[in-house]
């Protein structure tokens, strides 16, 4: 009986020593993107990523951020933030010391605070017609 106990006690720690977070929800988020009129170029962190509409996975341990832009129409900036998950930290703790360190380093405790951003462009002013 003690060595079953043991077996299935190894096994459980085993199974949350990578740390809750990392087990069930990594360290990256898919994020959606849109504009009104559509086909605007993303750009995030300085990188341009697509044409809207479209979905990237970002890492959701930083904020980001993103400019949309179309040819005569203004740019539009927003900053997708990113917060810790509670839960995911009260979980390691009641498992102990690596479960915290893992989610810590990896940043999976992290979770990207919008999985969709749209932005609504507005016409450039005095701009010539676009086709």
């Amino acid at each position: 009986m003690t060595r079953k106990l043991f077996v299935i006690a190894l096994g459980l720690a085993l199974f949350v020593a990578p740390g809750c977070a990392t087990v069930f929800s990594g360290s990256t988020d898919a994020v959606n993107f849109s504009s009104e009129p559509t086909g605007a170029n993303v750009y995030v962190n300085g990188q341009m990523l697509g044409k809207t509409p479209f979905e990237v996975v970002l890492k959701s341990d930083q904020s980001h951020n993103v400019e949309f832009r179309k040819s005569g129409f203004e740019n539009k900036t927003v900053v997708l933030t990113n917060s810790v998950g509670a839960g995911w930290v009260v979980l390691d703790i009641v498992f102990g010391l690596i479960p915290v360190v893992v989610d810590a380093a990896s940043g999976a405790w992290y979770g990207l605070d919008q999985d969709h951003v749209a932005a609504a462009l507005e016409p450039v002013e005095n701009a010539p017609p676009t086709e």
